[in-house]
């Protein structure tokens, strides 16, 4: 795989979106550190041959949809707009986007097209091949452990769509609690205040797949700052504090 044309067709491809919007920024940037998080991560995968190379390659190809998404939408919320990973898959393999970036293999496009198509659901289907699987827990977990970033370094009002007064009085629902108790990830259907937005990206932690990643979450820190966020609902801050002791030790 050329790198090289890969990021340079990234780029033209980015630069028909408003490069001044900051959603769009923040696409383009968290694109490259997924694309690196994938890549170190397929380097420790020792049960099954895994191709760096792709890694790295699903890494930059999973957000294409973002950029239409944002623009038609203006949103990254999918359940008020469109599912972004479906979107790109239509963009990248329907309209032919895909043929500009390389020349892929047949067991290369299916690669790609699963690991991009099942990025960002509750869970990938059972079923699939080892192989399949591998690269889709890879590209998960590499997008989650940029995730954490993300909410850190964005304002979360601008991700949540929420005014600061709102997401600081908000309480934790209890079927949010709930997930967090049992260890596993948030369906959207159970988020219903915007403080449950942050405790469910929080829960991401529990289904990372690989030590690596769970090493690089914790080494960054960024996971501890979502769980020290300061809110005026002394029930919400009652409930970060039990977060903060028991995420990482349970």
């Amino acid at each position: 795989m050329n790198r090289t044309r890969i990021k340079q067709t990234f780029a033209e491809y980015t630069n028909q979106y408003n490069a001044s919007d900051p959603k769009i920024r923040l696409k383009i940037d968290h694109t490259y550190r997924v694309a690196a998080l994938a890549e170190r991560i397929a380097k420790t995968v020792t049960d099954i041959s895994v191709d760096e190379d792709l890694a790295w390659t699903m890494g930059m190809l999973h957000d294409i949809g973002r950029f239409e998404q944002v623009k038609r939408y203006g949103t990254f919320v999918d359940s008020e707009s469109i599912d972004h990973a479906e979107l790109g898959i239509t963009i990248l393999f329907e309209d032919g986007l895909l043929t500009q970036f390389g020349d892929f293999t047949p067991e290369e496009q299916e690669l790609l097209k699963v690991s991009i198509e099942n990025h960002n659901k509750y869970k990938i289907p059972e079923g699939m091949s080892a192989e399949k699987t591998a690269y889709c827990n890879i590209l998960r977990d590499a997008d989650k452990i940029d995730i954490f970033r993300v909410n850190c370094d964005t304002p979360l009002e601008d991700i949540y769509n929420v005014s600061t007064a709102e997401l600081k009085q908000a309480a934790v629902s209890d079927s949010v609690k709930k997930c967090f108790m049992e260890k596993h990830t948030v369906l959207r259907s159970l988020k219903h205040t915007p403080v449950d937005n942050l405790v469910g990206h929080v829960c991401l932690v529990f289904e990372l797949v690989y030590p690596i990643s769970v090493q690089i979450a914790k080494e960054q820190g960024y996971v501890d700052k979502l769980m020290r966020f300061a809110s005026d609902n002394p029930d919400t801050n009652a409930w970060l504090s039990y977060m903060r002791k028991h995420l990482w030790n349970s």
